[in-house]
């Protein structure tokens, strides 16, 4: 099999494509990224000098050196975007939601196999420092039998968005195909498919069109219960992911610092890159033997999205299994697209 580096292009330079695609293609040997999608201002090349910028998606798309595109389009646009570049021989990376319906999910699938090219969700945050060191918690089995889970993605951004696609209510839009990926891919792969789910979502910002609050009850087997919710109006965070079961307790904040450093200009190879700031621990309670409980501060490992793209070349290169399974998509598509409770 080739170990060469995979041809690669954006289909977007925009906040996505600048801080979590480009840094990472350029930074792991395993990517050679030569092109972009530039429609009207040509900026790549001033962070990238030896890109290749194309005016439109056909054009890219056209290119017979390239062999995976990035598609980090506005959300209404990955399924159209995603077909055509399966169509034209190439592999996908496609940013969450990497479809609005089930169905759309399905044909996709389906081209990728007919076309024998790989479709490969980008779910960056499963390479968070904080959610890998939930993820290590719960594998560790130290809290015992779990009963509930807690895992929240708040913000506090009461104005409207500018980016007018993200605020009218087409396919994709509003916060629960936004921020409800993440936290959907982070309880699958957690926990994997529920027994049953319940929906809540509301709009609450002056003159809103589309929803920015969803909670989504999650019922597993053994009685574990997941709530995942997420709300543009919160001034105060709590806690981002809170833990319990039959054996203790645990909780942590949203941590990670990747997204900070990137918009400094801090490169993923560059020491202290992923590294969480003093005072950041995770909180573990324990119940010892005769019952006492012993708290102690959680350290978690750096984070970094090189991870994903590194699965990302095994998968290309040696036919490796990618992390997020096909099967883990339908269940996200599933519940995303399921109605909310009345």
């Amino acid at each position: 099999m080739s170990t060469a580096p995979i041809r690669s292009a954006l289909l977007a330079y925009g906040m996505s494509g600048k801080l979590f695609q480009a840094p990472f293609l350029a930074a792991h040997p395993g990517f050679d990224l030569q092109a972009v999608v530039e429609r009207t201002e040509r900026r790549m090349h001033l962070d990238y000098p030896t890109i290749r910028s194309y005016p439109d998606v056909e054009q890219l798309l056209a290119d017979p050196a390239l062999e995976l595109v990035v598609v980090n389009t506005p959300n209404d646009t990955h399924f159209d975007l995603a077909a055509r570049a399966l169509r034209a021989g190439k592999h996908v990376l496609l940013e969450k939601p990497v479809a609005t319906s089930v169905a759309q999910l399905e044909e996709l699938l389906a081209l990728a196999q007919q076309m024998g090219r790989h479709l490969l969700a980008y779910q960056n945050r499963r390479w968070d420092s904080d959610f890998g060191a939930v993820a290590r918690v719960v594998q560790s089995s130290q809290l015992g039998r779990l009963i509930e889970a807690h895992l929240r993605f708040d913000r506090y951004k009461p104005g409207l968005n500018v980016k007018k696609f993200k605020e009218e209510p087409r396919p994709g839009s509003g916060l629960l195909y936004d921020l409800g990926p993440h936290l959907l891919d982070q309880a699958i792969s957690l926990f994997g498919q529920p027994l049953s789910a319940h929906k809540t979502m509301g709009k609450f910002r002056p003159g809103t069109q589309v929803d920015d609050f969803f909670s989504i009850h999650l019922r597993y087997p053994a009685g574990l219960n997941v709530w995942l919710t997420s709300g543009l109006l919160v001034a105060d965070p709590g806690p981002a992911y809170v833990l319990h079961g039959t054996q203790g307790s645990y909780q942590k904040a949203r941590t990670d610092n990747q997204e900070a450093q990137l918009l400094q200009g801090l490169s993923p190879l560059a020491p202290g890159y992923g590294h969480e700031n003093p005072g950041q621990e995770g909180r573990l309670t324990l119940a010892s033997a005769d019952g006492t409980l012993v708290t102690s501060a959680d350290f978690a490992a750096p984070g970094n999205y090189l991870g994903l793209f590194d699965a990302v070349f095994q998968t290309i290169r040696h036919n490796a299994p990618y992390p997020i399974s096909p099967d883990e998509l339908r269940w996200q598509n599933a519940l995303l697209e399921q109605p909310a409770d009345a």
